[in-house]
C-alpha cells in the first residue's frame, strides 16, 4: 500500500510536468492524485496496513488495537488530514484575497499609472527602467501579475515583437528575482512564510541582496548585447499615459498595493495568521471600490464594471484549485510513515518526505549543494510541490539558514527555463516566446544571476 500511494503521486506528478504535450490542464492530474493518494491511504490504514504520522510526530495505527485504542487512532487520523487542510485552507484564502486586490486595481486601470514613469527612446535605459519596475512590482503584487502588466506596458513601448521578446525574457528573471525576498511575492515564499519557517523580516534581511544580485548582474550583462544598443524606433509623443487613466486609477493603485503590503506588519503586530489581515485588506480596498467614482459622468449602470463581485469573477479559480490539489497530495506522502531513522541514538519513525531528506543528507553532505540542485529542478518542474515537499523534509526552526535558501533557489531557478515560473509561462503566452530561442538566447544569464545570487548568499551567511 505505500507503495500504492507514492506511485500514484508520481504518476499524478508525471502528468502535471508533462501538461503541454498531454494538452490536460495541470489541476486535473492535481486534484485527481490527491484525492486518491488520501483514499489509498485511508483504506490501507483502516485495513491496519499503513501508519500515519501528525505534525507533532505521532504515529497512529489501527494494527494489533482494539476498543477505544482504535477511536483515538481514528481521531488521530481525522485531526491529521484536518491539520493539513486547515494549513493548505490558509494559503488559499491569502491567494483569493490578494488575486481579487490585484484585478480591482486592474479593473480601475490602476497599473496605467506605471506607464507614465517610461519616458525614455533609450533600450539600455528602458530595460534598466522595466527590470527594476518588475523587480519591485513582484515584490508587492507578485511576479506572475507584475510580468503581465509589463509585457503588457511593452507592447506599447515597443512595436518590433523580435526586440520586444529580449526586453520581456529579462523582465522574468527581474520578477523572479523580486519575488523571491517578498513574503507576498511569490506563492513559494507565501508558503513559507505562512508555513512559519521564514519571517517576514527575515526574508527581506536575508534575500534582498541575494535576488538584487540575481536580478542586476543579468540585466548589466543584457545592456551590452546588441539587441540594447540604440533607440526605441518609436514616437513617445503617440503614447498617452493619460488616455486610458480613470478618476481613480491612483487611488485604487496605491490603496490597492498599501494593503498588500499592510499584511506583513499585521501579522507582525498581532501575531495572528496572514490570511486574517489579508482579509481585512480585501474587505477595506472592496469598501473603497464600492463608493469610489471611476469617471466623471458615473452610474449606478456602470458600476458592476468596477466592483469587487467581477473581479472575483476574474482571478484563476483553476490556479487555486491546482495549489488545493498539490498542497494535499504532498500532505498525503508527509503524513504517511515510510520508515525509521536514527534521532538522538534512538530510532525514530518519520513520514515519507521526512525520510527522503535523511537519505540525501546521507547522500549529499552539505545542503547548500541539495537547495542548489533543487533551483534546478525548479526550472524543470513546478516549484510548488518542491517547496510543499521540502517543507515536509526538514524541521528546522523558523529563520534557518536552509529556508532562506530554499526560498531564493526555488524562486529564481524557474528562470533559467521559459518554462519554469508562472511568469515565465505567461511571458511565453502573451508573446509567443519559443522554448528554444529562450534557452539558446536568455538561459545563461538566467543561469549566471542564479550562480551570482546564490555565491552572495552562502557569502553573506558564511560572514554574519
Amino acid at each position: 500500500m505505500i507503495t500504492a500511494v507514492i506511485l500514484c503521486f508520481i504518476l499524478g506528478y508525471l502528468t502535471i510536468v508533462f501538461e503541454h504535450p498531454l494538452k490536460l490542464d495541470k489541476t486535473v492530474p492535481a486534484l485527481i492524485m490527491a484525492a486518491l493518494c488520501w483514499a489509498i491511504l485511508a483504506v490501507g490504514f483502516q485495513q491496519g496496513w499503513l501508519s500515519v504520522i501528525d505534525s507533532h510526530d505521532h504515529v497512529y495505527s489501527l494494527g494489533g488495537l482494539s476498543g477505544e485504542e482504535v477511536h483515538e487512532a481514528e481521531h488521530g487520523f481525522s485531526n491529521t488530514l484536518l491539520h493539513h487542510l486547515g494549513k493548505t485552507a490558509e494559503i488559499l484564502i491569502f491567494l483569493i484575497g490578494a488575486m481579487t486586490i490585484v484585478e480591482i486595481i486592474d479593473l480601475h486601470r490602476g497599473f496605467e499609472v506605471l506607464k507614465s514613469y517610461v519616458k525614455t527612446r533609450s533600450k539600455k535605459r528602458l530595460l534598466w527602467i522595466v527590470g527594476i519596475l518588475g523587480f519591485i512590482l513582484s515584490a508587492i503584487i507578485d511576479n506572475l501579475t507584475a510580468t503581465i502588466v509589463l509585457v503588457t506596458l511593452l507592447r506599447k513601448l515597443i512595436q518590433d515583437k523580435n526586440e520586444r521578446i529580449w526586453f520581456v525574457s529579462l523582465i522574468v528573471i527581474a520578477a523572479n528575482a523580486g519575488g523571491a525576498w517578498s513574503p507576498i511575492g511569490d506563492v513559494t515564499t507565501t508558503m513559507l512564510w505562512i508555513g512559519d519557517r521564514v519571517s517576514a523580516l527575515g526574508l527581506i534581511e536575508y534575500l534582498v541582496v541575494p535576488s538584487i544580485v540575481c536580478f542586476a548582474l543579468p540585466v548589466m550583462i543584457a545592456t551590452w548585447l546588441p539587441p540594447f544598443k540604440g533607440e526605441i524606433n518609436l514616437d513617445l509623443s503617440k503614447v498617452n499615459p493619460e488616455a486610458q487613466k480613470l478618476l481613480s486609477s491612483q487611488v485604487m493603485l496605491f490603496l490597492g498595493l498599501g494593503a498588500i503590503v499592510f499584511v506583513p506588519v499585521f501579522k507582525t503586530l498581532t501575531h495572528l495568521p496572514p490570511y486574517i489581515g489579508m482579509m481585512l485588506s480585501l474587505g477595506v480596498v472592496w469598501l473603497v471600490s464600492e463608493y469610489i467614482h471611476p469617471e466623471e459622468d458615473f452610474t449606478e449602470e456602470r458600476k458592476h464594471q468596477f466592483s469587487a463581485h467581477k473581479a472575483l469573477s476574474r482571478i484563476e479559480m483553476s490556479s487555486i484549485l491546482f495549489f488545493l490539489g498539490i498542497l494535499m497530495a504532498v500532505a498525503a506522502l508527509e503524513s504517511l510513515v515510510f520508515g525509521t531513522v536514527m534521532s538522538e541514538g534512538a530510532q525514530l519513525q518519520v513520514g515519507t518526505l521526512r525520510y527522503v531528506a535523511e537519505a540525501l543528507d546521507r547522500a549529499i553532505p552539505s545542503q547548500d549543494i541539495v537547495v542548489i540542485l533543487l533551483g534546478f529542478a525548479s526550472a524543470v518542474i513546478d516549484n510548488v510541490p518542491l517547496v510543499a515537499a521540502s517543507m515536509g523534509m526538514y524541521n528546522q526552526p523558523i529563520d534557518a539558514q536552509l529556508w532562506h535558501f530554499i526560498a531564493y533557489a526555488a524562486g529564481t531557478g524557474g528562470s533559467m527555463l521559459i518554462i519554469g515560473s508562472a511568469a515565465g509561462v505567461a511571458a511565453m503566452g502573451m508573446e509567443r516566446i519559443d522554448f528554444i530561442w529562450y534557452l539558446r538566447k536568455i538561459s545563461w544569464l538566467a543561469l549566471i544571476g542564479f550562480l551570482a545570487g546564490a555565491g552572495a548568499f552562502i557569502l553573506i551567511e558564511a560572514i554574519f
